[in-house]
């Protein structure tokens, strides 16, 4: 499906030569999660230095905290994914002036100096959350609440789904949604569809391959694999990560919903918490490749040269989080010392 006329090409272009061109998704811009569960992490003007420092091109935070979207203004070639309350997304559904207030407290105060380029609402509420067959209505009325605002047109808003959204995914293009998954994801992708905003996907090869170790080898889940360990039809695979996007590619076709790109809003692997599948060095293979691959812009076998953005998971190690794996996916110690070398800071 093609979304840009000669004008909008125009504009497209104009853009992209420009200092805003993160704000265009899909340019292979690599982010990282910015979770607030620990009662030891840095204040967030700290953190916001860091993101600079390092390099990292986008930050995604899961509710607006001000103080974070405070330590953001001004930093403009920060791209900042900013989320919702999952708890909020019934009301937003329901009423439109709950969603404009919710514009009005957290985005017209900051859209003129933060660089948010979506509005994610909810995260991984589709397929099981009661809030699921909500999820579409307040995406559209978050949409409004935009244009009411008077907020510039660019800002996309959509939602966060989990790879759990689907009951098939082997082999990828056998891809399919659950039955509960489906309702939603056809209201949903409608909206996107027209508005040409990507869906959101959270996909973690580490779960899938400590699940299953004995049929998933450590170097296709880890991107080292040096043949195709998966051959689906003409299309071959070499990691775990593109068969899982393209399963879900797959299953967005089987619902007409093909003309939807899918950019990634968490993927990651733990430095310990479950050995011997965790480590520092598959933690930092994991992250350094999938880094590489999104900047690569080769896209997936599915979509060859369709470039994406990825957002990893996640910038410090949380210790408020469940004991295990879930305070050990951090990029950092929340001294700000690097777990392992990742970023050029």
């Amino acid at each position: 499906m093609d979304f840009f006329g000669p004008a909008s090409a125009a504009l497209l272009l104009l853009f992209i030569f420009s200092d805003q061109a993160l704000l265009i998704s899909g340019l292979g811009a690599v982010g990282v999660n910015y979770g607030l569960n620990g009662d030891n992490l840095p204040v967030p003007s700290e953190v916001v230095e860091l993101y600079g420092r390092c390099g990292i091109d986008i930050l995604r935070v899961y509710e607006p905290n001000h103080s974070v979207l405070d330590a953001l203004k001004g930093r403009r070639n920060l791209v900042v994914w900013l989320g919702t309350r999952n708890e909020d997304i019934k009301g937003f559904a329901a009423d439109q002036l709950a969603a404009n207030s919710w514009v009005n407290a957290n985005v017209v105060p900051y859209y003129k100096s933060v660089n948010i380029a979506y509005i994610t609402v909810g995260n991984e509420v589709v397929p099981d959350d009661a809030a699921a067959p909500f999820v579409a209505n307040a995406i559209k009325n978050i949409m409004q609440a935009l244009v009411i605002a008077g907020v510039k047109s660019d800002i996309k808003v959509s939602t966060v789904v989990p790879m759990s959204a689907l009951a098939v995914s082997h082999p990828p293009s056998a891809g399919a949604f659950s039955t509960t998954a489906i309702g939603p994801l056809k209201d949903i992708t409608l909206v996107l569809g027209t508005s040409g905003a990507p869906l959101l996907l959270n996909a973690y090869t580490y779960f899938a391959y400590a699940s299953n170790p004995q049929q998933i080898s450590l170097d296709y889940a880890l991107f080292t694999s040096t043949a195709p360990v998966v051959v689906d039809g003409n299309l071959q695979y070499f990691n775990l990560f593109d068969a899982m996007v393209d399963s879900f590619y797959s299953a967005l076709e089987k619902i007409g919903a093909e003309g939807v790109r899918i950019d990634i809003s968490e993927t990651g692997w733990p430095s310990k918490g479950n050995d011997p599948f965790t480590s520092v060095d598959n933690a930092a293979t994991y992250n350094k490749k999938f880094v590489e691959h999104v900047r690569s812009g080769a896209g997936t076998p599915k979509r060859p040269n369709v470039k994406y953005d990825g957002v990893l998971f996640e910038m410090f190690n949380e210790n408020l989080k469940t004991a295990g794996v879930e305070q050990n996916f951090g990029m950092f110690y929340p001294n700000m010392h690097p777990v392992y070398p990742l970023w050029n800071c």
